[in-house]
């Protein structure tokens, strides 16, 4: 007796689930090679002309493709070329800072395509929400992910301990704007952008360990290991300004003990008492300046790159990064100063550890949050965790 066997019909969440990989396998293979006819994109993903036709159909009608007519082959027969868009998906990189919000829409290739400073006035999620479409324009409907940078911890999406752009307590930013705006959201402390920043396309391109070291009004840390950026279970790796000088002193309203007296906004206050005048732009340049002609700004200077040699030392015997890119207002060291820093860090540290300045600037957050964003909308992220 002869037995059929049934095979279960496949759900239709299966078979969404099937072409939706196998668009993805042609949007990366297209991606890759740029310039390709129909026969090397089957030989590229492995699927057969006929399960291509439609998808390379649908997505030449995306605007994913563009179909560039005939092209020469090796047997002389011209075939039909496809090139890849990269405008067909764009994504959006915004950076808090405490008087205004900066926005990037970059396409897939993370080329920057427009950007924009506007000053920080009322809600921060408003804010956010009227600038990435502003932005966008017409590309509003390709925007596949957007990338926030904000100082202080964020945790799924929500940010805490960022009192210069006004939050101290955890709020969902994140979940807020993904809600409003309908696409991938991911968020993520300002430092540890910039050392993804840095590692992508800068001083740390080269290394696979990092650490990024930020001076601004606050002290914070970025770490990349293993090529990773790394978070820590609760968001708050790398917070690198909460380190206690005195066990009776634990911070107050969202500002660590050490950033507190080594910051730039501690430096600052410290030149304009060594030269009364108007707080310079440039705190750490002016001591710099100050200090080849001032014994007291002098003895000051030594004492705050003995403070930052220790902290660096301290994060080196912990993590090893091997390489510190210097942020911010630390980059203002001159190259006397960097020095005198790389050997007192050699000094204290318990394996070698290469100092120098970070090269990206103000640009280094920026060219995170795009590759953030970049990453939510290639994985099709829905979470508001920051991206691999």
């Amino acid at each position: 007796m002869v037995t059929d066997v049934v095979t279960p019909p496949t759900s239709p969440v299966s078979r969404e689930r099937s072409k939706e990989i196998k668009r993805r396998s042609v949007i990366s293979a297209a991606r890759q090679a740029r310039v390709l006819s129909r026969a090397e994109l089957t030989e590229l993903t492995g699927l057969s002309p006929a399960t291509l036709t439609p998808l390379v159909r649908d997505l030449v009608a995306e605007g994913y493709l563009i179909e560039r007519g005939p092209g020469a082959s090796r047997a002389g027969r011209p075939r039909a070329i496809l090139e890849f868009n990269p405008r067909a998906e764009l994504v959006a990189a915004v950076a808090l800072e405490p008087a205004r919000i900066s926005c990037e829409i970059a396409d897939s290739d993370g080329a920057v395509i427009a950007h924009r400073t506007v000053r920080r006035t009322g809600d921060i999620v408003d804010l956010i929400c009227a600038a990435v479409p502003e932005l966008a324009g017409d590309g509003l409907p390709a925007l596949r992910g957007v990338a926030i940078a904000a100082p202080g911890v964020s945790t799924g999406g929500a940010v805490r301990l960022a009192p210069s752009v006004g939050l101290v307590e955890a709020r969902p930013v994140g979940e807020s704007v993904q809600r409003r705006l309908g696409v991938p959201v991911v968020v993520d402390n300002d430092v540890n952008l910039m050392a993804a920043g840095e590692h992508a396309a800068g001083a740390g391109s080269d290394v696979a360990d990092l650490l990024l070291l930020h001076v601004g009004d606050g002290i914070g840390a970025g770490l990349v290991l293993d090529g990773q950026v790394r978070r820590g279970s609760g968001g708050a790796a790398g917070e690198v300004g909460f380190l206690p000088l005195d066990p009776a002193d634990r911070g107050h309203d969202g500002i660590g003990p050490f950033e507190a007296r080594w910051s730039e906004s501690a430096v600052a206050e410290r030149v304009v008492a060594l030269a009364p005048g108007r707080r310079p732009a440039a705190p750490v340049r002016a001591l710099v300046e100050l200090a080849a002609a001032d014994e007291r700004a002098a003895a000051y200077l030594a004492e705050l790159l003995a403070a930052w040699a220790r902290l660096i030392v301290s994060c080196a015997c912990v993590v090893d990064p091997g390489r510190v890119l210097l942020s911010g207002a630390a980059a203002d060291l001159d190259d006397a100063a960097v020095d005198r820093l790389q050997a007192l860090v050699s000094l204290g540290a318990p394996s070698p550890t290469e100092v120098r300045r970070a090269v990206l600037g103000d640009q280094a957050v920026l060219h995170g949050a795009v590759s953030y964003a970049l990453s939510a909308a290639a994985s099709g992220l829905s979470t508001l965790l920051p991206a691999p």
